[in-house]
């Protein structure tokens, strides 16, 4: 059966999507890893809970889910550089750990030092779904700080968004 939109449709329209810029971490007994993605989000509050999807043709699959933790670090607009490591202009792990300095939280995973907020993350649940892994995490500890701008993805570059704009509550 033909699908209804085709891929370059769907990849298309996801780019329409503004989203937040995230360097995801673990490190653990499979080894240290990390990527950058922009497929994360909250799932729940009671339990603090959240997901982020992995490729699953990333060769980083068995380290997230062997090490069985990850941390959610959402960048900021100073951190462009460091998104690009993470997503593949710098294929050595060490390298990529060198173009920023880190906490270490908890479960071991490393946290950017000056990333907006960090979610250290136990993972709860990994479920394969068509071409990515979802990996479901219980936040156990977080970091955050009370100034910088986010860096954002839409429309395939990194916008900036310079003041905050307004709220909807929350």
């Amino acid at each position: 059966m033909e699908p209804l939109v085709s891929k370059t449709e769907f990849r298309n329209a996801m780019a329409r999507v503004c989203a937040p810029v995230n360097v995801i971490t673990t490190n653990g007994p499979a080894g240290r890893g990390g990527f950058t993605a922009t497929a994360m989000c909250s799932v729940t509050d009671e339990p603090p809970t959240l997901l982020v999807c992995m490729n699953r043709n990333s060769t980083q699959c068995g380290l997230f889910i062997e090490n069985r933790r990850f941390c959610v670090n959402v960048l900021s607009h100073d951190h462009r550089d460091l998104a690009g490591h993470f997503a593949g202009a710098t294929q050595d792990m060490a390298a990529r750990y060198a173009a920023a300095d880190w906490v270490e939280m908890s479960s071991g995973s490393f946290a950017v030092k000056d990333a907006i907020v960090s979610l250290d993350c136990e993972l709860a649940e990994a479920r394969l779904l068509g071409t990515h892994h979802i990996l479901i995490g219980r936040v156990v500890g977080i970091r955050s700080r009370s100034d910088g701008n986010a860096l954002l993805y839409f429309d395939r570059n990194y916008v900036h968004v310079p003041t905050q704009l307004g709220s909807f509550g929350g």
